[in-house]
């Protein structure tokens, strides 16, 4: 694990399987042609409340990131208190923005190397981020971007 914000780190063997379940989602996409972008969303009690993955190019949808997947798949929670965001790579402005409008309370994230987010201004504002700096993250989102720099830069509102 490579940085903790927040007062109560989570536990980094749950926190790296968890992520499992994130990189899953990542593959489904890249092998529907998307974008390497997986997300999991946690109950406080652990339980998987939902779980998705960057959609943008297969609906045709710029607001389907994987993060707005996992909780769309969620569904409707009477609160996010004490909920955790997993996602393969630092949230974008629009996913961060997600995090803290309804309250998610951490979020681990696989890689910020090939991309550095929102996720120190979430860290500002009280959301405990979990930075897990892990390998096949940063070697799924490298690979992609060598194969496909276009798609990749229009995903991050630079294309």
């Amino acid at each position: 694990m490579t940085a903790v914000y927040g007062a109560d780190g989570a536990d980094e063997a749950r926190a790296r399987a968890w992520l499992a379940t994130a990189v899953e989602e990542a593959r489904a996409g890249l092998a529907e042609g998307g974008i390497p972008i997986g997300a999991a969303l946690y109950g406080a009690d652990g339980t998987l409340l939902g779980r998705g993955h960057n959609r943008r190019v297969q609906d045709g949808d710029p607001s389907l990131h994987a993060e707005t997947a996992a909780f769309r798949a969620a569904g409707r929670q009477r609160s996010y208190r004490g909920t955790t965001m997993v996602t393969t790579l630092s949230p974008c402005w629009y996913c961060s923005g997600l995090v803290r409008q309804f309250g998610i309370s951490r979020v681990v994230i696989g890689e910020a190397r090939t991309f550095h987010g929102g996720h120190d201004w979430l860290a500002e504002h009280g959301v405990e981020i979990v930075l897990l700096d892990a390998a096949e993250c940063v070697e799924l989102m490298r690979e992609f971007i060598g194969r496909s720099p276009g798609l990749w830069h229009e995903d991050i509102g630079e294309g």
